[in-house]
């Protein structure tokens, strides 16, 4: 009787712990992409949590009630039982593939050629090629006749200046290498591309907070890769058009 109380009991508790489960608050993004992934990341954790919990509470209680028994004996087929394992567990991996889905299908997440194309056509979007050189990024502003380029790891140093971009404003990224494979990762936003020699990935983002972020090579490319870092600073636009027009005079 105690395991048939026992068990609604269980379920009652963690149901309860769904809902109000909030491992990280819903304020304080950085960008747009970022939202989409933390958001993800929360809902498989509210819903992995309780489901965790059951079955613990399951096991614990299963060993505490049994743990007097004598020699284990063969269990009998309960038909109830499997189908009811199998669609409950269907039905999990139902809502993980279609939550996954939805977050990866956003141009934010995983942005194809046809989303960047139609992104750069917006008005007043903003358009950066980031080229990994070893140790190195060359930063290209698409449409402000701008090129500049960060510290190099490794062998001596080229330039130090930092991918500058505007707030609030949707933001396409162009990678690609001049080598080897890099990666541009920035995680504080949420952004990650390959840099590959001869293909250019995008990036596209939007809602972007004012700040100082780190970019990193994630992809291990040589001697310098670990020195192979930039910031990235987002500023208000106007101060990113002061920017672009004269970067030597602009404050970031």
């Amino acid at each position: 009787m105690r395991g048939k109380r026992l068990a609604p009991v269980l379920v009652v508790v963690v149901g309860f712990l769904a809902a109000f489960v909030d491992p990280v608050a819903a304020s304080g993004y950085q960008s747009i992409t970022e939202q989409y992934i933390r958001d993800l990341n929360n809902m498989m954790l509210a819903a992995a949590l309780p489901i965790t919990l059951l079955v613990e509470g399951i096991l614990i209680y299963t060993v505490w009630k049994f743990r007097n028994s004598d020699e284990a004996k063969p269990t009998k087929e309960n038909r109830r039982l499997e189908i009811t394992w199998t669609v409950a567990t269907a039905v999990v991996l139902l809502f993980v593939g279609v939550a996954a889905y939805g977050v990866m299908g956003q141009s934010a997440v995983t942005a194809t050629g046809q989303d960047a194309q139609a992104a750069m056509a917006e008005e007043d979007s903003v358009t950066v090629t980031a080229e990994g050189v070893q140790w190195y990024w060359n930063f290209e502003y698409a449409d402000e006749n701008l090129s500049t380029t960060t510290s190099a790891g490794g062998d001596g140093v080229v330039g130090d200046q930092p991918l500058v971009l505007p707030a609030d404003t949707k933001v396409v990224i162009r990678t690609e290498s001049s080598d080897v494979i890099h990666a541009f990762h920035a995680p504080d936003l949420g952004l990650k591309a390959d840099a590959l020699p001869g293909q250019q990935n995008y990036i596209i983002t939007d809602e972007l907070d004012e700040g100082t972020y780190q970019l990193y090579c994630a992809e291990f490319c040589g001697v310098g890769h670990s020195q192979m870092l930039a910031d990235i600073e987002v500023v208000d636009r106007d101060t990113y058009e002061d920017y672009v027009e004269d970067p030597e005079n602009t404050s970031v």
